[in-house]
């Protein structure tokens, strides 16, 4: 498969800004080590994020106080990364919005939600879709360590 220029100035931006962000929301992180959301919560804060569960159902998660919900996090989000089902988007989104984070990050198999994105873009707010934040980060900048 060939690069296109497109995919290249995505993949290049994408690494921009795994490097700025510091601080992840991870909205809809399970307790379940097993499920996919623990496990990319868990590989994010071993590579030096500081992450911010949101789980209403509980107290901690990887060793780190949860939030019932985003606007209960007490600090600076830079980043918001959502593992919830499809139909709950647009809530998250607008409640992330609300945080003016750096960037939404919509997981894969969040589906691809084209009026949020345009909201995150009037808010000057980048939103990935379709992208596995710890994918793109072993890849982008782990591999190059």
């Amino acid at each position: 498969m060939r690069s296109t220029p497109e995919l290249l100035a995505e993949t290049d931006a994408i690494e921009e800004l795994l490097h700025e962000i510091k601080t992840i929301a991870i909205v809809g992180i399970s307790r379940n080590q097993h499920k996919d959301s623990h496990f990319v919560g868990r590989y994010l804060q071993k590579a030096g994020y500081t992450i911010f569960p949101v789980n209403p159902g509980a107290d901690e998660i990887l060793g780190v106080k949860a939030y019932a919900d985003l606007k209960s996090i007490p600090a600076k989000v830079d980043a918001v990364d959502i593992f919830v089902k499809p139909e709950f988007v647009p809530e998250v989104v607008k409640q992330a919005l609300e945080l003016q984070p750096k960037a939404i990050w919509l997981q894969l198999g969040v589906g691809t939600h084209h009026t949020e994105a345009e909201k995150a873009r009037l808010a000057g707010v980048r939103m990935v879709q379709n992208r596995c934040m710890k994918v793109d980060h072993q890849f982008l900048i782990r591999d190059k360590n």
